[in-house]
């Protein structure tokens, strides 16, 4: 359709109720997505959509009420093996709302554990996104992984209770790794604030300098743990991710490298992505509604100052091999970096300070998948077009839709255009528009090119899919939303 005849409906959410959940035995188990179509389920009721809704100004400003189960989690720092205990006790005890699985093992042969936590934990559902939290990358930088542990028995515990933890979780599907680095953590010491000892893992690797750069050539040699990350997150197509460090106060985006680095030095120049205002955007979100963060303060005499506690990575000081440019460029996954504690390894009595600074952070950042464009990209019969290619227009940094057609991307109030691509399909443009409260719905229906002749990437006008794109498995395991928000409306587009 046209730009001039794209008809913009607004419909009202029909309000489900949860979803009837099995009593699941808990489990620990590898990571393998599910692919059985049983499992997947879209509610496509007359005048509904399958849609939900979203009002990240909804969240009450006042600290959400948690109180630790000293019996199940207390603020002290916990060891790998107890670390486990309390995941495999969490699954055990919230059997509806978790389940446990490892994508992979460390070079000393620890689990790397991730917990899911969602009313939906086992069950793949259309349209629900995926998001993530990793913690403890660098082995020394404890807080973030106790932190990780508390937004668990957070989350489950408010269920029941809290609107707002129901709404989040009965829509979105939360992946919580607390610990990427465990045997640095092992060789850590508590109450040190500085130095290196445990920053790498076993094979003395800095995990954050282990993955392949979108602007150099990173000649590391791949460790298990960023294989095992690299694995996962091209079997789950994630929307949004924070990664958990500590050593400063501050948010800081994409890009961490820019071709003409100059390493170590601060006050380098800014090296900005072309969703520059996305990512500022959900850097602010977690500053903002940080405890101490958006004041701006320095850790150090001489340590830099951050203008509203967030900053680009290259400008504060450029690197190789980052996790955050690497989940964004190849696998289209909006992440940033959360240094959330000036000391490394603080003392533990500090801990509840910090998770009382990083507790509505953690949650409405995590939100804010739900804000921007969503939707299906479909043939004329109705079946989904996997691993069709999309970029938004003027940024040119690729995307993808998973098996069962979807894809999302967070964006700010605004008129955009989709550049939509795949094999065997006639390429289209499509014209949409964002809206503050309301993610928008946009599904496209793409016709089968008359000739026989595959369009390759590079003839959709403005495209830059090779570097992006090449790299990339895109995965299909999303799960469908299950709104729970009533009487609000939210934008539609066809095409």
């Amino acid at each position: 359709m046209q730009p001039a005849g794209l008809a913009v409906l607004l419909v009202a959410v029909w309000c489900h109720a949860v979803p009837a959940i099995a009593d699941v035995q808990p489990e620990q188990r590898n990571f393998e997505p599910s692919t059985d179509p049983a499992l997947f389920a879209f509610d496509r009721g007359a005048g509904d959509g399958g849609l939900y809704t979203f009002d990240n100004l909804s969240v009450a400003q006042d600290p959400r009420a948690y109180r630790p189960d000293v019996g199940a989690l207390d603020f002290v720092y916990h060891n790998h093996e107890e670390m486990t205990r309390y995941l495999r006790a969490t699954t055990a005890r919230y059997p509806n709302l978790t389940a446990l699985y490892s994508i992979g093992k460390s070079a000393q042969g620890r689990d790397l554990w991730v917990l899911v936590v969602s009313a939906s934990p086992y069950e793949h559902m259309l349209g629900k996104p995926d998001v993530k939290y990793i913690g403890n990358i660098h082995g020394n930088e404890a807080v973030g992984r106790e932190l990780l542990l508390h937004l668990i028995q957070y989350l489950v515990s408010s269920y029941g209770s809290d609107p707002y933890i129901k709404w989040l979780l009965d829509n979105t599907r939360i992946h919580i790794l607390p610990s990427l680095n465990p045997d640095g953590y092992a060789a850590s010491k508590e109450g040190t604030c500085d130095g290196g000892q445990g920053r790498y893992n076993s094979r003395g690797f800095d995990l954050n300098r282990n993955f392949p750069d979108y602007f150099k050539q990173n000649n590391k040699r791949s460790q298990p743990e960023t294989e095992a990350v690299k694995d996962w997150i091209s079997k789950i197509q994630f929307v949004l991710s924070g990664s958990l460090h500590g050593g400063a106060l501050v948010v800081s985006y994409p890009y961490d490298n820019t071709p003409n680095a100059i390493f170590h030095s601060y006050l380098s120049q800014p090296s900005l992505t072309p969703d520059d205002d996305v990512f500022k955007h959900l850097s602010l979100i977690y500053a903002n509604n940080h405890g101490k963060m958006s004041r701006g303060v320095a850790c150090k005499t001489a340590s830099p100052s951050f203008e509203n506690g967030i900053t680009n990575g290259a400008a504060w000081y450029p690197l190789t091999g980052g996790m955050q440019d690497f989940n964004y460029v190849w696998h289209g996954c909006m992440e940033v970096t959360l240094e959330v504690s000036c000391c490394k390894f603080p003392p533990a009595y500090e801990l509840r300070k910090y998770w009382d600074d990083n507790q509505m952070s953690m949650i409405k950042f995590l939100a804010e998948a739900h804000r921007g464009v969503q939707g299906f990209i479909m043939d004329p019969t109705g079946n989904p077009v996997e691993r069709a290619q999309l970029k938004i227009k003027g940024r040119d940094i690729g995307f993808t839709t998973t098996k069962y057609g979807e894809f999302w991307r967070i964006l700010l109030p605004g008129v955009y255009k989709l550049e939509v691509y795949a094999d065997g399909f006639v390429p289209k443009d499509v014209d949409f528009m964002i809206v503050e409260q309301h993610p928008t719905l946009l599904n496209v229906t793409l016709q089968p090119a008359k000739e026989a002749a595959e369009y390759s990437a590079s003839q959709l006008p403005g495209a830059s899919y090779d570097r992006p794109l090449t790299p990339t498995t895109p995965i299909a395991n999303r799960e469908p939303a299950r709104p729970n928000a009533a009487n609000q409306d939210r934008l539609i587009f066809t095409s």
